[in-house]
């Protein structure tokens, strides 16, 4: 019998995050979460098991709330390479989980990098 898509989506997610564990080197993660209406980001050191950071479409802050296109990801990501910078994180592994890196997530890794934040 065939995956379902969802099966698939999580099996992609633990490919990609074990792929990462092998070089993350003990820098912390940026993982990204991509639903139909929002985006989020978060910083995950992993060692202790703790989220430094994060960002989201959610926040009214940033002023796209509940909007989930290319201008919004590129505000979510600036806002979380400045909040990178005030917790004391230069650089970070790139957790795409299972979505491509295209498109969204593309713009959210670009818009970090941009902001400073070494990926």
């Amino acid at each position: 019998m065939a995956n379902s898509k969802r099966d698939l989506f999580l099996k992609r997610r633990l490919r990609v995050r074990n792929k990462l564990r092998k070089v993350n080197a003990g820098r912390v993660r940026l993982s990204v979460h991509r639903s139909s209406k929002n985006i989020s980001v978060q910083l995950i050191d992993d060692v202790a098991g703790k989220t430094l950071a994060s960002a989201s479409t959610l926040e009214n802050g940033l002023g796209v709330v509940g909007k989930n296109n290319i201008e919004a990801a590129t505000k979510v990501g600036a806002a979380i390479a400045e909040r990178a910078k005030k917790a004391g994180v230069e650089e970070a592994y790139f957790d795409r989980g299972g979505f491509l890196f295209h498109g969204k997530v593309k713009a959210v890794a670009d818009a970090a990098r941009e902001g400073g934040l070494k990926i």
